[in-house]
């Protein structure tokens, strides 16, 4: 399987060059003093569509035939893998659905609509999801690509670690955040071609921990209701990317919603690289002191900034009248 999926990562670089942003790394003195590591990180959050998405949805859609994609395409998602399939799809001139629970952000709905695709609402439940994505499919004969649970996507996703790599490498760990598992099987992966002896941790949010309790079980856990402010990383744990991660991921860490927003408003404060709260999980361990103090090069990928700007500057303007007023 490994082998094999080398091989799709090598195809899957070579159809998305020229298409998809090589993204620059970044580093922070700040940080490297705070967690005694040299930290880099890979700034998907700049990537088409606002995160490393678009890289497995336009390598899904480009291994398809173009026969199949007329039919039309179709997924559900809360944001990203929406929005880098809805772009994906307008580039590649085709049509596509995505079906996006009531509470997704309203600037990733905006975003898909934006790029051209049709929303489809349903009720923010994982069976919700299914049960509306077969209905569309019945009405219109689209094909369904996975957010995460697709082998040319995981493929895409590797891409991101494998740039890191390239850029800045060697590392002694990589750090991503899990949500489906596509970006941190990808990377697993790409770092056990390409690294030798480095860790590959998964960070997760407390609040949503399927992946950390599914390791531990030897078995998926699906029975759960994530409850986090990432909410991309709200997503059930595929089953390629599960049989990935149990081969080649060292470990998942947790962190608090408190330590998510904490990281995130340090690469705001610090880097100047605004980053979504899925992001912001990998960053909290490293603030946190859950991981570095060894002196170790230390690879993260910053997986998204789709931030909804409308809710925080409304937090804001209350902030500042009630400031003015005293």
């Amino acid at each position: 399987m490994k082998d094999r999926l080398w091989k799709e990562i090598t195809a899957a670089k070579d159809r998305l060059g020229g298409v998809a942003h090589v993204t620059p790394t970044f580093t922070s003195s700040s940080l490297d003093q705070i967690a005694k590591s040299s930290v880099t990180f890979k700034a998907e959050n700049l990537q088409l569509s606002g995160s490393f998405k678009f890289r497995g949805a336009y390598n899904a859609l480009s291994a398809i035939s173009e026969e199949a994609r007329k039919k039309g395409i179709i997924t559900h998602s809360s944001g990203n893998h929406g929005q880098a399939l809805a772009l994906a799809a307008k580039m590649l001139d085709e049509r596509a659905f995505v079906i996006m629970p009531e509470d997704a952000p309203e600037v990733k709905r905006a975003a898909v609509a934006g790029y051209g695709a049709l929303v489809v609402s349903c009720e923010p439940t994982q069976a919700a999801r299914e049960e509306k994505t077969r209905e569309t499919i019945e009405q219109t004969s689209a094909v369904f690509i996975d957010s995460h649970d697709d082998l040319h996507v995981i493929a895409g996703q590797a891409t991101a670690a494998v740039e890191l790599i390239e850029q800045s490498g060697p590392f002694d760990v990589i750090l991503a955040p899990v949500g489906g598992g596509g970006l941190i099987a990808g990377t697993a992966i790409a770092a056990s071609h390409l690294l030798d002896n480095a860790r590959v941790i998964g960070c997760e949010p407390a609040g949503a921990d399927d992946a950390y309790r599914s390791l531990a079980a030897g078995e998926r856990v699906l029975d759960f209701v994530p409850r986090t402010i990432a909410d991309g990383l709200r997503t059930p744990l595929g089953k390629l990317n599960f049989e990935i991660m149990q081969q080649l991921v060292d470990s998942i860490v947790l962190v608090s919603e408190e330590e998510i927003l904490q990281a995130m408003r340090f690469v705001w404060e610090r880097m100047k690289l605004i980053i979504e709260p899925s992001s912001a999980v990998a960053v909290a361990p490293l603030l946190s002191g859950k991981i570095g103090g060894k002196g170790e090069r230390i690879g993260v990928i910053l997986s998204g900034g789709n931030v909804d700007l409308d809710s925080f500057f409304s937090l804001f303007a209350k902030t500042s009248g009630s400031l003015s007023q005293s």
